[in-house]
């Protein structure tokens, strides 16, 4: 035991010249500093946002995932992450004894941390290393940047891990080390070396691949700011200043009296944290893997949109087509199903650039397709997107009865039926099922009728802000006057918009999508269902992934059946973002690719919850020749109240 408080070694053992190490150490600090204060400054030239509120719950964030990587696949990562973070340590820890005099290496903790633990996790980085190298040149991801950049990155960690061990075996071996036992890889190291090299050659070879090992690490690190291994620094930075609202909740507001031009189409339109994300960009393609457009064979490709802006000049302008990922007609083919912000390990927000840069081709340029442009006139002119169609805002509720709320103004709860209920013909079906279960729950409920319009949903992902802003300010208002506080909406767009956006224009009510307020009403004993069969249920991305609704629309249905991809990987259904009224090739069409998942469940009944998904789904369904049934999840439940013996 008393042995063991005097273990230590010879911090510069065999090294001569120390002072040619801090030498070079101040170019690489010159070098490498300038690389991140370049960053910065660009950073500094986006416009202000605030990102820095909630200290411990954006640490907590950092926690989770800069340091436990709780959105990285894959442990490579993480084995040369935790390596790197320990050698760092350890070396900060050898210049503390070496410079300030301190006694830090001694004992017990020089053999368990700076002997055992460093060797174990340098051996995690070699690991980590050789693993990374298979994956990259063996599998060959095709979500993957593939650069020769990122194989001297590569190289350059495999030699300072292996020089490392190099010089700590040889040391071993030339010293007979009494406690190498304790390093398990430099003791391996020593035990090859012994009988193949004399004390000279070891100690030659010792000095020689020191400094090489000096110097691969000195260059390494100024290099990293001029790389992509920039992101181990913006990476947690980046996570820290994230976006702590609902992913529905992230698109900006526009200061109308400030803003010249409208929407982004240089980058320093952007915000500071925008500009940001392209630099904490770590090239893991995860965003453009997930992304239905780009799933289709669409040109559409988050990643190449971050790294492509990231490699513009800084005064690029403009950067709308400056790029093939930021060309028009890619831009337009976004869902903004937002399943690339929730997939990215560091929190990179890739919908609201594209939402932001189609703000500038329809606010400012006025070039966008021309089924977009029928559903915003209609917007500007009727109130709802739909163009041509006959239907009333009232047509669902013949032979119900449905009270304005003017006539009901101690009801419980407002209807709020959105434009895809009230106007779309097989939609007015849920609507109506909505209203016989509230009826039999004995809720008391109004709707706004005819005064009723669209929430602003399709234009502010269209990109026309100004459209939005004055619906958003005229729903606000009417319902305000009839002092409206609880509203329940059979339409995640509409939930979405009241509950996220709305408050920006004093519009603060308690908001319930129509699968949250019917399973309260489930749980509350109000309504019993019976256990549905054959049934799948498809996650609609702006209910589940943007607004976190996941549980209940199961609770109502029972045990359905998942499909492959769901919850918050939930693949989209293609209406979101103003797709429903693109007419998109039919070789390349959203809903025909979930369509194939649903069939295959092999399942009766493919349960929705939302209108869009409800058109986009029976379409795909068609389009695949499946007879699958499309209901939503409100039909299914009255369905099986309805065969309950009474």
């Amino acid at each position: 035991m008393s042995s063991a408080h005097a273990a230590t070694r010879p911090i510069y053992w065999n090294i001569d010249h120390i002072g040619l190490m801090y030498a070079l150490l101040a170019p690489v600090i010159g070098i490498g500093g300038y690389g991140v204060y370049r960053h910065f400054q660009r950073w500094r030239r986006g416009k202000p946002l605030a990102r820095f509120d909630q200290p411990a719950r954006r640490l907590r964030l950092v926690f989770d995932h800069a340091l436990a990587q709780r959105r990285t696949a894959f442990w490579f990562h993480r084995f040369i992450t935790y390596g790197f973070i320990v050698l760092t340590i350890a070396t900060i820890l050898v210049g503390l004894d070496a410079d300030l005099g301190t006694t830090i290496l001694r004992g017990w903790f020089y053999l368990v941390f700076q002997s055992f633990t460093v060797d174990l996790f340098g051996a995690l980085v070699v690991v980590g290393i050789v693993m990374a190298a298979i994956r990259r040149y063996g599998k060959r991801p095709a979500k993957l940047v593939y650069t020769d950049e990122a194989t001297w990155i590569l190289a350059a960690i495999f030699v300072i891990a292996v020089t490392g061990f190099l010089i700590e075996g040889w040391r071993i071996a030339a010293t007979g080390d009494a406690w190498a036992s304790w390093s398990p890889f430099g003791n391996f190291v020593a035990r090859l070396s012994r009988p193949v090299m004399s004390i000279a050659a070891l100690e030659a070879a010792h000095r020689t691949t020191w400094w090489l090992h000096l110097t691969v690490t000195f260059a390494f690190l100024a290099w990293v700011p001029y790389t992509k291994m920039m992101h181990v620094l913006t990476a947690p930075l980046n996570i820290y200043t994230a976006n702590l609202d609902p992913i529905g909740g992230s698109l900006k507001r526009v200061d109308f009296e400030s803003a010249e031009p409208l929407g982004v189409n240089a980058l320093n339109a952007f915000t500071w944290k925008d500009l940001l994300d392209l630099d904490a960009c770590t090239e893991c393609g995860r965003c453009t893997a997930v992304c239905p457009a780009h799933a289709v064979g669409k040109t559409l490709s988050p990643r190449d949109i971050v790294l492509q802006l990231r490699d513009l000049p800084e005064n690029a302008a403009p950067i709308i087509g400056a790029v093939p990922a930021t060309a028009p007609e890619a831009l337009w083919e976004c869902t903004t199903c937002a399943a690339c912000v929730e997939a990215c390990p560091v929190f990179i927000e890739q919908m609201p650039k594209i939402v932001d840069m189609r703000r500038h081709l329809v606010m400012e340029e006025a070039e966008y397709p021309e089924s977009m442009q029928a559903a915003i006139l209609s917007l500007e002119k009727r109130g709802h997107p739909f163009a041509g169609t006959t239907a009333t805002r009232l047509d669902w509720a013949e032979g119900l009865d449905v009270k304005h709320v003017s006539e009901a103004r101690d009801a419980e709860v407002l209807l709020w039926v959105g434009c895809g209920g009230a106007l779309i013909e097989r939609n007015q079906r849920v609507i109506r099922a909505i209203a016989q279960l509230l009826t039999r729950a004995g809720v008391t409920f109004a709707v706004m009728g005819r005064e009723e319009k669209c929430s602003g949903d399709p234009a502010r992902r269209i990109g026309n802000e100004f459209l939005f802003e004055m619906l958003a300010k005229e729903n606000v208002a009417n319902l305000t006057k009839y002092q409206v506080r609880k509203i329940i909406t059979p339409c995640p767009h509409c939930f979405n918009t009241f509950k996220n956006e709305y408050p920006q224009y004093g519009g603060r009510f308690e908001v319930y999508h129509h699968s949250e307020f019917l399973a309260q009403l489930v749980e509350d004993g109000r309504l019993k269902p019976a256990a549905t069969q054959s049934t799948a249920f498809h996650d609609p991305c702006y209910l589940g992934r943007q607004n976190g609704v996941y549980d209940a629309p199961r609770l109502l249905l029972g045990a359905p059946t998942e499909m492959p991809r769901n919850r918050n990987n939930s693949f989209c259904c293609g209406g979101g973002g103003g797709m429903s009224f693109i007419e998109e090739p039919p070789d390349k069409r959203v809903n025909q690719e979930r369509a194939r998942e649903a069939l295959e469940t092999g399942k009766e009944v493919l349960a929705v919850a939302c209108p869009f998904c409800m058109t986009m789904m029976e379409d795909g369904i068609k389009a695949r020749g499946g007879n699958m049934r499309v209901m939503d999840i409100a039909e299914v439940l009255l369905d099986g109240l309805e065969s309950q013996p009474r």
